[in-house]
C-alpha cells in the first residue's frame, strides 16, 4: 500500500503525448513559503514531541496505561519525523535542488510518509482505547492490557514499515536541467493501474481508520449523554468527558492534516481513469499536492495537543513548567532594580552606620 499511495509526490504527470506539460515550476514565493513553513514546523514540531515524552517519561511513580503508550508512540514517530526536516528545508531554500543524494532522498522520503501511516494508526489507537474504556466498561481491562498494547504498537510499527520499505528501493531524484529534484516525479506508465492501486491504497490508509475515528466519537457521545440522564453525578467526575473530547480532538487533527491530501489523492485519480488530464490540471495538481503535503505534516505540531488533552497530570507538568520560568525571569528582572537600590542606599549611608 506503501508504495502506490507514497508515490504521490514523486509524481511525473507527464504522458508520453503531454511531454511539453512542464508541471515543475519554480515560483521564488514557493521558496519563501514553504521554507518558513518548514522552519516553523522544524522548531514547533521537536520542541512540543520533546517536551511531550520528557513530561512523560518522569512519571516514575506512575505506570503508562494503554492510552499513554499509543500516545507515546506516536510523539516518537513525530519526533523522529522532524529529522528529516532540515533536508526539505535546504531543498526550498535551494529552490527545489536536492544536494545530499540519492540515498538520503530516500531515507527523506521513508521517514516522511512513515511517519503519515503511523500517526494515522496511532490516533485511530487512541481512539478506540478510549471507546473500550467508556463504552465497554464490562471487560475493559482484558481488552487494554499492556501485553496486548504493546503487542498492538510492535504490529503497526512493523506494518507501516513493511508499506513504506518500497520507497527505499527505488530512486527517489531525478535530474531537471541543472537541478536535482527529491520527492518529485514518478512515471504512471510504469506501474499498471497506478490510479486504482492509489484509490484503494487511500481507502484503507486513510478512510477506513476515520470511519473507525467517527464510530468510536459517535458511540462515546451517546453514551457520555445516556450517563448524564441516569447519573448527572458521574459525568462530573470528568472522565466521560475528558475521553470525548480527546476523541475530538483527535477526529480534527485526522480531518484537518490528513484529509486535504487523501481527496486530492482520490480527485485526481478519478480524473486520470476517466480521461487523460490536461496540462494545465497537471499543474495544478502538482500544486495542490505540495500544499496538502504541508497540511499533512501540520501533524507533527497538533499532536502535543491531544497529549494536553489526554495524559493526566501533563497539563498540569506543562503549566508548571512555564509557570517556573516565568517566575525565574520575573525574579532576575525584580533583582537587579533591588540590588541597585541596596547599593545606593548603602553608599548614602553615613560611616559607620549599621544596614538592617
Amino acid at each position: 500500500m506503501a508504495l502506490v499511495e507514497d508515490v504521490f509526490l514523486p509524481t511525473n504527470l507527464t504522458s508520453s503525448n503531454q511531454s511539453s506539460c512542464n508541471v515543475h515550476n519554480h515560483h521564488f514565493s514557493t521558496k519563501v513559503t514553504f521554507s518558513l513553513f518548514y522552519i516553523i514546523l522544524l522548531v514547533f514540531g521537536a520542541c512540543g514531541n520533546v517536551l511531550a515524552l520528557c513530561i512523560t517519561f518522569q512519571r516514575r511513580k506512575k505506570k503508562l496505561n494503554s492510552t499513554d503508550l499509543y500516545l507515546v508512540n506516536l510523539a516518537l514517530s513525530d519526533a523522529l519525523f522532524t529529522l528529516a526536516l532540515p533536508g526539505r528545508i535546504a531543498y526550498y531554500i535551494l529552490e527545489s535542488d536536492w544536494p545530499f543524494g540519492d540515498w538520503f532522498c530516500r531515507i527523506t522520503a521513508f521517514i516522511f510518509y512513515m511517519n503519515t501511516y503511523v500517526s494515522i494508526y496511532f490516533m485511530t489507537c487512541v481512539s478506540v482505547d478510549r471507546y473500550v474504556a467508556v463504552v465497554r466498561t464490562r471487560h475493559p481491562g482484558r481488552i487494554r492490557k499492556m501485553s496486548r498494547a504493546r503487542g498492538v504498537c510492535a504490529l503497526i510499527w512493523s506494518l507501516v514499515f513493511l508499506q513504506t520499505a518500497p520507497l527505499l528501493l527505488r530512486p527517489m531524484t531525478r535530474r531537471m536541467g541543472d537541478k536535482l529534484t527529491c520527492m518529485e516525479y514518478f512515471n504512471f506508465e510504469e506501474i499498471p493501474n497506478l490510479p486504482y492501486l492509489l484509490l484503494v491504497a487511500c481507502m484503507i490508509g486513510f478512510f477506513l481508520p476515520v470511519g473507525v475515528i467517527l464510530v468510536c466519537y459517535v458511540r462515546i457521545n451517546l453514551k457520555l449523554c445516556q450517563t448524564a440522564k441516569e447519573n448527572p453525578l458521574t459525568v462530573k467526575n470528568g472522565h466521560h468527558r475528558r475521553a470525548f473530547t480527546v476523541i475530538l480532538v483527535v477526529l480534527l487533527a485526522v480531518l484537518l492534516c490528513f484529509s486535504p491530501y487523501h481527496l486530492n489523492i482520490v480527485q485526481f485519480m478519478v480524473r486520470k481513469i476517466l480521461y487523460q488530464p490536461s496540462c494545465r490540471e497537471q499543474q495544478a495538481f502538482k500544486m495542490s499536492l505540495q500544499v496538502t503535503v504541508a497540511f499533512m505534516n501540520l501533524n507533527c505540531c497538533i499532536d502535543p495537543v491531544i497529549y494536553f488533552f489526554a495524559f493526566r497530570g501533563y497539563k498540569r507538568r506543562l503549566l508548571r513548567i512555564f509557570r517556573n520560568s516565568g517566575s525565574l525571569a520575573t525574579s532576575s528582572t525584580a533583582k537587579t532594580p533591588s540590588e541597585s537600590n541596596s547599593n545606593s542606599h548603602s553608599h548614602s549611608q553615613p560611616p559607620g552606620s549599621v544596614s538592617i
